[in-house]
């Protein structure tokens, strides 16, 4: 990784029990920043699982098992189709106190869907696989235009597994996008 950036972490927030409390100490966002080769893709898995354990953040280990598989998908897609226009990625993690989010950034303009792949094929179900990883955790997901021409492929889990019954994902935590104003890079 060639650069790691921090914001949050450590902030007051109020609370209604009298004065301000302190934010869990896990919360933030953080940006790492890597060529766009294959070797990003384990090195981005390994900075994001590391940046976990470190800051110790309370995640259920079926959640983190499909959080790192969605860093190893969003990142190999960026480095097999964006590198040409894109020789450097963006993985952001912002941690909050009920869910967590991973995107990745390119410069390349090409916005993918899922899409169903042929079963006879070797590839190209990685970002199906994302969203089902998603979805079946109570999460979300999306892919967002940026302000220079580039595009976010973002995903969202929440932090403990998704209570099962009917009316559970009711309870889910509303995650939208990477950034509050996804124009703004």
């Amino acid at each position: 990784m060639a650069r790691i950036e921090h914001e949050g972490g450590n902030r007051t927030v109020e609370n209604h029990g009298g004065g301000p409390a302190r934010q869990p100490s896990y919360e933030g966002v953080w940006r790492f920043t890597a060529a766009a080769v294959d070797v990003s893709v384990p090195q981005a898995r390994h900075a994001v699982r590391d940046l976990l354990v470190r800051q110790a953040v309370p995640l259920h280990e079926e959640i983190m098992d499909g959080l790192l598989l969605i860093v190893s998908e969003l990142v190999t897609n960026a480095v097999r189709h964006a590198a040409l226009l894109s020789p450097e990625i963006a993985v952001e993690v912002a941690i909050g106190p009920e869910w967590i989010r991973v995107s990745v950034e390119d410069n390349h303009p090409y916005r993918p869907k899922a899409l169903e792949a042929d079963y006879g094929q070797t590839g190209g179900r990685g970002l199906l696989l994302v969203r089902e990883i998603a979805l079946e955790s109570g999460g979300a997901c999306d892919v967002e235009h940026t302000a220079s021409g580039g595009k976010i492929i973002w995903a969202a889990l929440p932090l403990a597994p998704m209570a099962p019954g009917p009316g559970a994902a009711a309870h889910q935590p509303m995650v939208t996008s990477p950034r509050p104003d996804p124009s703004v890079p």
